[in-house]
């Protein structure tokens, strides 16, 4: 499966001219340009024209990802940073069809897509059978295949489009082991899913009683769900210790961390003590409606 070149119609670019593809940071978007051939308009390309046209120019700045996640202790090998900067070209250019992320910018993807999965990534707990719960574009799924090779992935997401973008991007970027699930998680969890996996993720901006019965059902005992939160990550763990305790879990612990952009991360630790009780999830309405 590939994707046409931005911009190109059926009969490809006008005669005398060459189409280029590149960031236009004042619009924080990918944009393609007609660009004049030096045939037609008689004069040389400059060097930064001539990259774009022959697709040398990289979308992130890999050294400066690496730079910042070294203060983790992050360490990111040539091959991942080159699948890294590969994910984030066919994130932007698919995101003018489908509707995946706001922040396309470089240094937007490499803070609030990029740093923020590999910090959760990087955690230790982090191996053996995942499921990341309405991944959307991939976060921090993808990304955390890429850093551990040897997870086993699931891909939850209950958005057809945005399936088909995560099937694309991975056999783009040769990824193996990888499973897609388009599902809501409320439902995957009374299917095949429900308690195979070591770890559970998820990203979403819904409050952490929500999320724990979308996850929680899906982590086998002894397992552990890690809700990727805010800066009122501790606050909220406190206001779904029952909403756990109904689940078969028990808040761990958060750890804190700032992301390069300064914003805060909170990892919060569920694990999964006994068996979720068949009521639970309940359908989406009810737990929207009446968190637990």
């Amino acid at each position: 499966m590939s994707l046409p070149p931005l911009g190109e119609g059926a009969r490809g670019p006008a005669r005398g001219r060459m189409r280029a593809e590149y960031i236009d940071f004042t619009r924080n978007r990918a944009a393609t340009y007609s660009l004049p051939s030096s045939a037609a308009c008689g004069r040389q390309l400059l060097p930064k024209e001539e990259a774009f046209v022959q697709g040398d120019e990289k979308m992130i700045d890999k050294n400066r990802l690496a730079t910042k996640c070294s203060t983790w202790n992050i360490t990111l090998t040539p091959t991942q940073l080159d699948l890294l900067d590969k994910y984030a070209e066919l994130l932007v250019s698919y995101n003018e069809k489908v509707n995946l992320t706001a922040i396309t910018s470089p240094e937007g993807i490499e803070d609030r897509h990029f740093a923020d999965s590999l910090l959760f990534a990087a955690q230790p707990e982090v191996q053996g059978k995942m499921v990341d719960v309405g991944t959307g574009a991939g976060f921090p799924g993808i990304v955390a295949k890429i850093y551990k090779p040897d997870l086993q992935l699931t891909l939850m997401e209950p958005t057809g489009k945005r399936v088909d973008f995560l099937k694309y991007v991975c056999a783009e970027l040769g990824l193996t082991g990888v499973e897609f699930a388009k599902e809501r998680a409320e439902e995957a969890a009374r299917k095949i899913w429900r308690e195979q996996f070591d770890i559970a993720s998820a990203r979403a901006v819904a409050a952490l009683p929500v999320l724990s019965e979308y996850c929680l059902p899906l982590v086998k005992v002894g397992g552990r769900f890690i809700a990727m939160k805010g800066p009122e990550a501790d606050a909220e763990a406190k206001a779904a210790a029952n909403a756990l305790k109904k689940l078969g879990g028990r808040y761990e612990e958060t750890r804190q961390f700032t992301l390069p952009d300064g914003s805060a991360r909170g990892l919060v630790f569920c694990k999964k003590i006994s068996q979720t009780p068949t009521v639970y999830p309940r359908n989406g309405g009810k737990i929207a409606k009446k968190p637990l």
